[in-house]
């Protein structure tokens, strides 16, 4: 027949997984708020300081400090018995009126001693954008999906590096003349370390872009091959996309993340001093000479700028690959698809077992 407690454990299985909205009734109140709860109340707290100021003594600020505290506090313990609840204790349900008072309760302290209104909109805005992000990651399962997929490199480990080999043929092709290439010594070379970093944002985004416009061909076809019954919802399909953007972001960081290393030690063995002297070019903000076997081999900031910079086109071109290129897609999906049979298979039996223990 079935007990609650089976339904408990499909219903941690799909959270360990990274998909919690496979579960039925699934709710931001309930599901998602009150899991972040210690959180909420942590910056909650600390935003007493509100009431403080630079320009006062320490034991006024002490005091307004403290008198921070008894107002944040108090609302919400006032809150608290308006909705029906002991005064001192935390929510087991965050409705609109416990994140209204999140939001914006802490960031009226400010306006009290000296009315601070950038402060006031700073620390609404950051509660805002709290909420926000709070929802999106334990929504989505952003940090399941996560640590099952960082859990799972060491077991799949053999199965990258698979990828890695044979990707880096055809990217030698191309590769090696663009690294041995003054022109593109010049660039990365002179590029502040910030551009480094939006150009690795900047790939991400494209790649995850693509990613999100071809998944739900993907997943139509997923689903008709594995007979998924009944079929997902529309936020369902959206929490299984994020799951298999992120879990493709693990293949391809590790991908380029090899391919990243090869550059830097070809680098270092074929990139030597006289060759940075006549191309012109930099070592950067440090660099190291080592001797091996009596080769002078140099290890530079410029030398890592470019092998991010391939890094970089080797991850765009991969995520795209594992989409695109017949072979690595069948690699991919085949996994995909044995997984995702699985998740459901328990899907359909957790639904049914919902349908005999809570019938409506």
């Amino acid at each position: 027949m079935g007990t609650p407690r089976e339904l408990v454990r499909y219903e941690q299985r799909f959270r360990r997984a990274g998909l919690p909205l496979f579960i039925e009734d699934f709710s931001p109140t309930h599901d998602i708020f009150n899991r972040a709860a210690p959180l909420l109340t942590l910056v909650f707290l600390v935003e007493m300081l509100g009431a403080t100021s630079l320009k006062w003594k320490w034991w006024v600020n002490v005091l307004g400090a403290a008198a921070g505290l008894i107002i944040l506090v108090g609302a919400f313990g006032l809150l608290n018995l308006y909705r029906r609840r002991p005064f001192w204790s935390l929510p087991t349900r965050f409705g609109l009126p416990e994140l209204a008072v999140f939001v914006v309760l802490p960031a009226l302290l400010p306006l009290v001693p000296e009315k601070q209104w950038h402060q006031f909109l700073g620390i609404a805005v950051g509660n805002l954008l709290l909420v926000g992000a709070v929802y999106v990651v334990v929504g989505y399962g952003l940090i399941a999906t996560t640590y099952w997929s960082l859990r799972r490199i060491v077991g799949e480990l053999a199965n990258s590096l698979t990828s890695l080999i044979r990707a880096l043929p055809l990217l030698l092709v191309f590769s090696l003349v663009l690294f041995i290439n003054t022109e593109m010594w010049q660039v990365f070379a002179g590029m502040p370390v910030a551009f480094i970093v939006l150009s690795v944002l900047a790939f991400t985004l494209l790649s995850t872009l693509f990613l999100m416009v071809r998944l739900p061909k993907e997943l139509d076809a997923i689903e008709d091959d594995v007979k998924s019954d009944p079929p997902l919802r529309r936020v369902q399909r959206l929490n299984l996309s994020v799951n298999l953007v992120i879990r493709q972001w693990v293949q391809a960081l590790v991908v380029s993340t090899g391919v990243g290393l090869f550059f830097v030690a070809f680098g270092m063995i074929g990139i030597t001093a006289k060759i940075y002297s006549a191309w012109a070019v930099e070592p950067g903000a440090w660099s190291y000479t080592l001797t091996v076997l009596g080769h002078p081999m140099v290890l530079s900031a410029s030398l890592v700028k470019v092998a991010i910079g391939i890094a970089n086109f080797t991850g765009l071109y991969y995520s795209i690959a594992l989409l695109t290129d017949s072979s690595y897609r069948e690699e991919f999906l085949d996994n995909v698809s044995a997984e995702l049979r699985d998740l459901f298979t328990a899907r359909a039996d957790y639904l049914e077992l919902r349908r005999r223990l809570l019938p409506e």
